[in-house]
């Protein structure tokens, strides 16, 4: 046995934990609100990595190599993806059996809305993502909907959809006591310590961004919302709920699973804090 590899998830543990304990004292405070939360949250960021342009974190880690960004940069001008973007495509102008189709579900047949997702709905006294509107979409039009967390036809089909919003600015609102509960529901999972490891999304995506954990270099908060999905080596879909599915995994702690209240609460806090940065949806990653 390796006493150094022994020490390692030890050493691990310690730094996340010292990281945390850090991590709380930047936390936004409840009652200051979203804005100033947001506010709060772009500083942190500026004085981390300054003279890093704001609009530069929907490219999440590479804003700390040029090398990577260039990479990525030739990659998209023919991503290896484009099929699963035609596929995404197909399913969108499919009519249903009424005759309608998706972009009939959509203030300007679905161009230039996805940045105000997700949304609270007072009806339903929850937060609607985007992925939820299209199987809305799909009961009032009398078809069956999609299961959530799978390729196809959701994963391809919300891939195609969310393109047609690139460039966008993100805009999403808090407009109620309600909704704001909501907000404060998804920012308590951001910081709160769970798992094996008793680490925090923040601890990682705020202190440790821009660093290198299990060969990955880690993304910063700001910006998190605006690329989605991903297509990990250009072939692995992968949603933003399959992205906190992944990293409860690594944390060693249960899922919540896609499309669950914790999860879309998380999406709408961290949606927030990348109001006003454009989309780039189905984009390539590492």
């Amino acid at each position: 046995m390796n006493p150094q590899g022994a020490s390692r998830p030890r050493a691990l543990r310690a730094a996340i934990g010292a990281l945390l304990c850090v991590c709380a004292l930047v936390s936004p405070a409840a009652q200051d609100g979203p804005e100033a939360d947001r506010e709060r949250m772009v500083n942190f960021f500026n004085e981390r990595f300054p003279g890093v342009p704001l609009q530069d974190y929907i490219y999440g880690a590479m804003i700390v190599s040029a090398d990577a960004r260039a990479q990525y940069e030739q990659i998209m001008e023919f991503p290896p993806f484009l099929g699963d973007l035609d596929a995404g495509r197909r399913i969108w102008e499919k009519p249903f059996r009424n005759g309608r189709t998706f972009a009939s579900c959509f203030p300007d047949n679905g161009r230039n809305v996805v940045g105000n997702y997700p949304h609270y709905d007072a009806a339903l006294d929850k937060i609607v993502t985007f992925e939820m509107a299209l199987n809305r979409c799909l009961e009032d039009n009398g078809e069956p909907p999609m299961r959530y967390g799978e390729r196809e036809p959701l994963g391809v089909l919300s891939a195609y959809a969310r393109t047609l919003s690139d460039g966008m600015p993100m805009n999403v609102k808090i407009q109620s006591e309600k909704a704001l509960v909501k907000y404060e529901a998804g920012k308590d999972i951001y910081f709160r310590r769970m798992g094996q490891l008793n680490a925090a999304c923040a601890g990682c995506h705020m202190h440790l961004a821009g660093r290198t954990m299990r060969m990955e270099v880690i993304s910063p908060t700001i910006g998190h919302a605006t690329h989605w999905p991903i297509f990990r080596a250009g072939e692995e879909l992968m949603t933003f709920q399959g992205r906190f599915n992944r990293c409860m995994e690594q944390m060693r702690a249960a899922p919540f699973g896609y499309n669950s209240e914790a999860w879309n609460n998380l999406e709408y806090f961290l949606s927030y804090l990348s109001n006003g940065l454009p989309l780039k949806a189905s984009v390539f990653r590492k």
